[in-house]
């Protein structure tokens, strides 16, 4: 049954709200949390954290991907991270989220031209290597997506195109991810470009979170 924020707590603050979400059990309860979270969403994470993820992962991209490409946000949210690749000259740019609450925020700011409800971890509908870049910033992240979702993801990407993730660096070496990226390089599914030096993603608030932005090349 879809709750509200205040059955859960009258005064919720902005941080618990946060970890209200973050504490989904399973898809079904993030996708319901997020759509009554979502016409709060940014300010929320501004007011509480300042978070700053979304533009150091853009600007990333921005060095290795055209503003021609057909490009993929994979857990656009509410569109921040197409917000600023469309203020950058692409265009060309579609949204996919869990939540149907936050991509109706996303198409608010006009910047998509397509959108899709759908789950990553889960088999994608789209055709193989249909994009030439993917973006996904805040989606690898504490309680989110699981590695596996990196196997569609390189299924639906060109060859010879990109990848742009951010992710927490504990995370990314911890026994769910690590393993994964390696063996994915190993098999010659794709081949690390870079990744940036790690970056504090909260600017108001020390929540002892670092992230870093990889760029993947497929194969």
């Amino acid at each position: 049954m879809l709750v509200n924020k205040d059955s859960i707590g009258k005064n919720m603050s902005k941080i618990d709200t946060v970890q209200w979400v973050y504490s989904s059990q399973n898809n079904q309860e993030l996708i319901e949390r997020y759509d009554i979270w979502a016409k709060d969403y940014e300010q929320d994470l501004d007011d509480a954290f300042g978070y700053v993820g979304p533009e150091p992962a853009a600007e990333v991209l921005v060095n290795y991907v055209s503003k021609d490409a057909k490009i993929l946000d994979a857990g656009a949210g509410t569109g921040l991270v197409g917000q600023f690749l469309h203020q950058r000259g692409y265009h060309h740019l579609e949204a996919m989220d869990i939540s149907s609450g936050m991509l109706e925020e996303a198409r608010k700011k006009n910047v998509y031209t397509s959108f899709h409800q759908q789950v990553l971890g889960e088999p994608l509908d789209f055709p193989s290597a249909t994009f030439d870049a993917i973006i996904s910033v805040g989606v690898f992240t504490y309680g989110h997506v699981k590695s596996n979702a990196f196997d569609e993801l390189i299924r639906i990407t060109k060859p010879g195109g990109y990848i742009v993730v951010s992710m927490p660096t504990d995370l990314s070496e911890s026994n769910e991810f690590k393993p994964k990226l390696t063996a994915l390089e190993g098999s010659g599914q794709w081949e690390m470009v870079t990744a940036t030096e790690k970056f504090i993603t909260h600017q108001k608030k020390d929540t002892g979170v670092y992230l870093k932005v990889w760029v993947y090349k497929v194969c």
